[in-house]
């Protein structure tokens, strides 16, 4: 007699022979959806290993990556006081300039595996994939398999996202939760339930909580595709928002609150700010002085008016001109296939998924495009990295959507239109990066058109169904090909400083002196071999030894409030400022104290708060790195921040807090309208106190009085 064994009606409940949930749980892992075609959950699999083997691969070649946050993250594995605030050190003198939420999970991870180079970089490596796998799931909730793998891929394959999740600056974190609150926000507009708008609403408070308002850039997209599409009343809509409004808030701030209300006698001093306030860097420095470039304490803003600064002009073009090899690879198609898309969708049902999705993707794709091209303050190209979920999610549902009704010769001419334009701008960003890999360029452009031509001809062709397949999978992959070979080079080099850049070495230092970006100035050329101009005041962007930017390099010159002077292609000197001098670090770049150095200030710094002094978070940071002791970040990250004081600065030397103070940081000397007080402390400490040198960098022990300067 046998016996047979119920197979269970749904995934994980119990049956007889028990253990069925284990099992049903695995099974459902390995195919996913009972309605999935077998190839489809293995394709997952693979793509999110792909994945993580691209963002893991010699993760630790990038060392501490940002010393600046890896400080704080050192900071807070000791002290539960410097987790909470996000502070740069464990005695907990200043926080950094951003919210910390993207320090608490590497605080996390470095209480469980110590602090080094791996337990910092690996929750982001994990953050990219989750992100992808949250991306394919958001997607793949109203759309084929094919388009949310490909909705994943053009995610993953995104050379910014490559840089991000192989880094530990926020916006790994922040481009987490976003996607987080793009999957809520579909299941919210799927059920008009109002538990999945909160969970979205959360998400970008949580969102807030590491970058501030650049996560609110998804609201107006969120906001208006639920009030467009959600399946209940109008009315009842409204409300829904209202109350994901206050869901947004408190998540967002609560910490916010918190910080406000604690004296500052009894917390750290709030980084960024001139006047020791969260709500003054909320909303200043960190807020809306990124768009008008009103930024007090910062570098300099990229002008207003649209005129050219230090971070670039403000325009339309200028992801494409200054941030092209970060993100916009397939922009173009993005937005071809997004205004398609929409244009057709446009009488159908006030429901329609195909057009929710396009407004939901579409409309952050716009809005936090259009921000970051006409923002006036401090930009970097990294931020870049939260365009990446839209232009996956558009690419993957458009391109479904239209091949989907290929038979039509509008849907043939708007996948035709989307390859070319994406084979004709890979070949044009190639290009920038002269002499690497000359034959690429003109394979994908070739093949881009060829494929393009194929699919407007597929009637006459009369292929059978799996040629057409082939010629679809031949387009992805010309697609992909030059962005995927970008983000393999990125992975490639190692990545340090407060401003990383992408692809290979060759391709430049920091994305704005590269060929037809110009060096800082505003004399470009859009989609050129070449730009070339003089930043005003002479500014020129170099460090010692670090980047390398192709194409005309005039641009050449010294500008007195940032000490150092450099050229397009990266080559910087001087002293202090951008360029740096005795391993000290500079504005940009962390220290690399000798060991003579970390030698001399470990001695009895038990004995004190601070084991050293100096201007500028980046200096501090990789001194307190080698170290493992706190060092009081003077000025914080610019050096331009009013703390502390002379006054206070010269009572912590005699309650005897400090042992050294280390010369020639690398923060400035007032910036835009900040505090002067670090060059005050400077020279109190020069005409006060002795000096010695330990590998080549000028210390001063402020145990021992002097009557002269000995410097």
């Amino acid at each position: 007699m046998t016996t047979t064994i119920p197979k269970p009606t749904t995934w994980g409940v119990a049956d007889p022979a028990g253990g069925s949930r284990r099992a049903g749980l695995l099974r459902r892992l390995v195919r996913g959806r009972e309605s999935d075609q077998p190839w489809v959950r293995p394709a997952l699999l693979a793509l999110l290993a792909a994945t993580a083997l691209l963002y893991l691969w010699s993760l630790g070649a990038s060392g501490w990556a940002n010393s600046f946050y890896a400080a704080a993250v050192q900071a807070g594995s000791k002290s539960w006081k410097a987790f909470f605030f996000g502070s740069s050190d464990a005695s907990n003198f200043i926080t950094v300039d951003k919210t910390p939420a993207s320090l608490w999970i590497m605080d996390i991870s470095a209480r469980i595996f110590g602090v080094n180079s791996w337990s910092l970089l690996v929750p982001q490596a994990l953050e990219g994939v989750a992100a992808v796998g949250l991306l394919y799931a958001a997607v793949r909730r109203w759309f084929s398999a094919g388009a949310a793998l490909l909705a994943g891929a053009v995610m993953a394959l995104t050379p910014v996202a490559v840089l991000m999740f192989r880094f530990n600056n926020p916006d790994a974190l922040l481009t987490l939760l976003l996607v987080a609150g793009g999957y809520a926000m579909v299941r919210a507009v799927e059920d008009g339930r109002t538990r999945w708008l909160v969970l979205a609403a959360s998400c970008v408070g949580f969102g807030f909580l590491t970058k501030m308002l650049q996560a609110l850039l998804v609201v107006p997209a969120f906001a208006l595709v639920y009030l467009v599409a959600a399946p209940t009343p109008l009315r009842r809509r409204i409300g829904q928002l209202l109350a994901a409004g206050v869901a947004m808030v408190v998540s967002a701030g609560w910490w916010v609150a918190a910080v406000a209300l604690i004296p500052a006698a009894n917390r750290p001093y709030i980084g960024g700010s001139q006047h020791n306030s969260i709500l003054e860097l909320t909303f200043g420095y960190n807020g809306f002085g990124r768009l008008t470039g009103n930024e007090t304490g910062s570098v300099g803003g990229g002008g207003l008016g649209g005129t050219g600064g230090r971070w670039g002009t403000p325009g339309l073009f200028r992801l494409f001109s200054e941030m092209g090899g970060e993100i916009t690879w397939l922009l173009p198609a993005a937005v071809v296939l997004l205004g398609a898309g929409l244009w057709l969708t446009r009488r159908m049902p006030r429901t329609d998924r195909t057009r929710a999705a396009l407004l939901l993707w579409g409309g952050w794709l716009v809005v936090t495009g259009l921000t970051f091209s006409y923002a006036a303050g401090i930009i970097h190209p990294y931020y870049t990295v939260a365009l990446a979920p839209a232009i996956g999610a558009v690419v993957g549902i458009g391109a479904a959507f239209f091949w989907r009704y290929r038979s039509y010769l509008v849907a043939r001419a708007v996948l035709a239109a989307s390859l070319a334009v994406t084979g004709w701008w890979s070949y044009v960003l190639l290009e920038r990066a002269s002499g690497w890999q000359p034959w690429l360029a003109p394979l994908v452009l070739l093949g881009s058109l060829a494929v393009a031509a194929v699919l407007l001809a597929l009637p006459h062709l009369r292929l059978a169904r799996r040629a057409a397949l082939a010629v679809a999978a031949a387009g992805l992959i010309v697609a992909l090909a030059a962005p995927a070979a970008y983000s393999m080079a990125t992975a490639a080099q190692p990545h340090s400083g407060a401003i990383p850049s992408v692809g290979p070495a060759s391709a430049g230092g920091l994305g704005f002196g590269r060929p037809g970006g110009g060096n800082f100035g505003t004399n470009r050329q859009f989609g050129g071999t070449q730009g070339q101009g003089q930043a005003p005041g002479g500014f020129a962007f170099g460090t010692p030894g670090q980047g390398q930017g192709n194409g005309t390099t005039n641009g050449q010159g010294q500008a007195s409030p940032f000490g150092g002077q450099g050229n397009g292609n990266g080559n910087g000197n001087g002293n202090g400022g951008f360029g740096g001098r005795g391993g000290v670090g500079s504005l940009l770049n962390g220290s690399n104290p000798s060991s003579q150095l970390v030698a001399l200030l470990k001695q009895g710094a038990s004995g004190y708060t601070w084991t050293a002094a100096a201007v500028g978070s980046n200096s501090a940071a990789g001194v307190q790195l080698a170290t493992g002791e706190p060092v009081m970040a003077i000025g914080g990250f610019n050096g331009t921040d009013p703390t502390p004081t002379l006054a206070q600065f010269q009572q912590y030397v005699r309650d005897g807090k400090i042992h050294y103070f280390i010369a020639s940081g690398g923060g400035m000397t007032g910036g835009q309208g900040g505090s002067s007080t670090s060059s005050q402390i400077t020279a109190w400490v020069e005409q006060n106190f002795k000096s010695t040198t330990a590998g080549g960098t000028t210390v001063y022990d402020l145990s021992t009085a002097s009557s002269t300067n000995t410097a």
